[in-house]
């Protein structure tokens, strides 16, 4: 049984679309897979269906209605910005402790792998006290980074990994995410990150016809199993 954390350099990275190929790789092979989103921002109502607790309870097979989304994400705001700024415009905000809880409980119960996503990237304001960080060094849950290809993504992913592991925080795998209309190469990119994060695994997730992942690289995060870097 383990528990993992998907966190990303920014927003709109593709968490969401990792996470759930992870789960539809690893139900196909037989595992039981729960997922948590506790916190997202600009969802809709009205289409639940598409929203990032929607799409994980798709991929595990549960109805993505409004009644199911509210018991993995139980902290939503409509306004598609960062928590702190959503809850000042809609209404309370995330309590801290109240979701460092709710986590915690989730992993204590877990029936096999649970995956918790988290919003943003990682110092992604969740209150005005505290950071998507301050919720992971709280689980102390083995780390799933994703990044995006795009021009500036090195730069962005190897300062992320120096905030993770400043804080002796196991990063299993670097996810880099194909991003559509990149003018990078993917290929280049891992390249590039892999020389200065070894010995992290960096794995492409190279984007297919239709907006779908080639379905090996899922298999890949977890072959090599995870380390931590040493500053």
């Amino acid at each position: 049984m383990t528990a993992i954390f998907v966190t990303a350099t920014g927003t709109d990275i593709g968490k969401t679309f990792v996470t759930a190929g992870l789960i539809r790789h690893l139900r196909a092979s037989g595992r039981t897979v729960e997922a948590l989103k506790p916190v997202v921002t600009g969802f809709d109502p009205a289409m639940a269906a598409n929203s990032d607790p929607g799409v994980l309870l798709t991929a595990m097979d549960r109805p993505a209605e409004l009644e199911e989304i509210a018991k993995i994400a139980p902290w939503r705001y409509r306004a598609a910005l960062s928590p702190d700024l959503a809850a000042r415009l809609e209404g309370p905000p995330v309590d801290f402790a109240r979701l460092s809880e709710f986590s915690l409980r989730a992993i204590l119960t877990r029936r096999d792998v649970l995956f918790i996503e988290g919003v943003g990237g990682i110092m992604a304001p969740l209150d005005d006290e505290h950071t998507v960080l301050d919720w992971m060094m709280i689980l102390r849950l083995p780390l799933i980074l994703v990044a995006g290809s795009y021009l500036g993504t090195i730069s962005h992913t190897l300062t992320a990994l120096d905030a993770l592991l400043r804080r002796e925080l196991t990063v299993l795998t670097v996810v880099v995410n194909e991003t559509e209309g990149s003018t990078v190469p993917l290929d280049d990119t891992v390249a590039a990150i892999r020389n200065f994060v070894h010995p992290i695994n960096v794995l492409p997730v190279p984007r297919m016809a239709g907006g779908a992942a080639d379905s090996d690289a899922f298999e890949r995060v977890f072959a090599g199993g995870g380390r931590r870097a040493r500053g």
